[in-house]
């Protein structure tokens, strides 16, 4: 622990590193670790994740593992709730390894203020992060580079194309 009683690295680091001989014991990665608060209430939030997708079984056996580590570690000073999640498909990438494992796919950007062309969402191909910065290729076949100061988040496209789904009638 750091001075405070606050643990070294953040709670989140402490307790992705509680986390992480449990993701591996299942078979999962460990998407991102977040503590915050909303409202009154303070949340820690383990996102996993595994490569044919995470399912309610697998949230559930992380939590069965995890939940009793965290009580006797008892890294957070507050009460909070545990909540054990998938990515979702149209994930946030917020870590360099997501940025990387992304790359060549669609991605959308949210600006926190607009643009100069109005804009607060685009849309494109993530190119990289060169020097830190976010690189898309649009759709109008223009690079577009975006500093991280002013980015509020970065999320995954689902592609997912419902018109090859077929209906049969019986």
């Amino acid at each position: 622990m750091a001075k405070g009683n606050r643990p070294e690295g953040g709670v989140a680091a402490v307790c992705r590193e509680l986390a992480q001989p449990f993701a591996d014991q299942l078979g999962l990665s460990i998407w991102d670790v977040r503590f915050v608060k909303e409202g009154a209430d303070w949340y820690l939030r383990v996102i996993i994740d595994k490569p044919e997708g995470v399912d309610i079984n697998d949230c559930v056996d992380m939590t069965h593992l995890l939940s009793p580590a965290l009580d006797k570690a008892d890294p957070i000073a507050q009460s909070y709730c545990l909540e054990v999640m998938s990515p979702g498909i149209e994930r946030e990438l917020t870590r360099p390894e997501h940025f990387e494992a992304f790359e060549g796919e669609p991605v959308t950007v949210r600006l926190i203020r607009p643009d100069e062309n109005g804009e607060r969402e685009i849309v494109g191909i993530l190119l990289g992060t060169p020097d830190g910065n976010v690189a898309l290729q649009t759709e109008d076949d223009q690079t577009r580079v975006f500093s991280r100061k002013d980015i509020a988040a970065v999320h995954a496209v689902d592609l997912w194309d419902d018109s090859e789904e077929t209906i049969t009638e019986e």
